[in-house]
């Protein structure tokens, strides 16, 4: 198969997984999984936690918020190096309007990372939160039409390799940056 039939044939699968109703509850939950991605949510959250919570949570805001800034750089090149745009739709105006690019999935790469570095520190039930609620995220940016499913799938293999990346940095970043953890 060509890379246009790729393409054709991600926008024609994309098109059934969109919701097709414009109200109601699943609608909602819907909006609030694709908004719980958001950037500015986690690194408010973990600014937060790192100023309030206790030292373990404090080396994990750090380490989290690290790991999200650094995924941030490399969603932003891919996305301005590839300049796919995002699907057509009405939901979504404030992520159409501020990144028009839709490849890969950056509340996708972001689930996916979180969730990978949450399993290598801790502790088990903030792991299987996020293992939980990751795919949520991407499946809600499809379905509310503001990704494609391979924008997502992308995201997610990107958010994985580099979560594993980070936490094999982890005992580096540690001796390097004491003051951060």
């Amino acid at each position: 198969m060509s890379l246009r039939g790729l393409i054709e044939a991600d926008i024609r699968f994309s098109s059934e997984l969109k919701l097709r109703q414009s109200k109601g509850f699943w609608r909602s939950i819907l909006i609030f999984f694709a908004h719980s991605g958001d950037s500015w949510f986690w690194l408010m959250g973990l600014v937060i936690i790192w100023f309030f919570g206790n030292e373990a949570w404090h080396d994990r805001a750090a380490f989290l918020a690290i790991g999200l800034f650094i995924l941030a750089i490399v969603v932003i090149i891919l996305k301005f190096t590839i300049r796919r745009p995002r699907p057509k739709g009405e939901w979504g105006q404030i992520y159409r309007a501020t990144d028009p690019h839709s490849f890969p999935s950056g509340h996708a790469a972001r689930a996916a990372a979180l969730a990978v570095m949450a399993i290598g520190i801790g502790p088990v039930w903030f792991a299987l939160l996020l293992i939980f609620w990751a795919p949520l995220v991407g499946l809600a940016r499809i379905s509310l039409g503001v990704h494609y499913l391979s924008d997502v799938v992308v995201g997610w293999l990107i958010g994985v390799t580099m979560g594993l990346t980070a936490l094999a940095l982890y005992p580096f970043a540690v001796a390097c940056f004491p003051f951060l953890f």
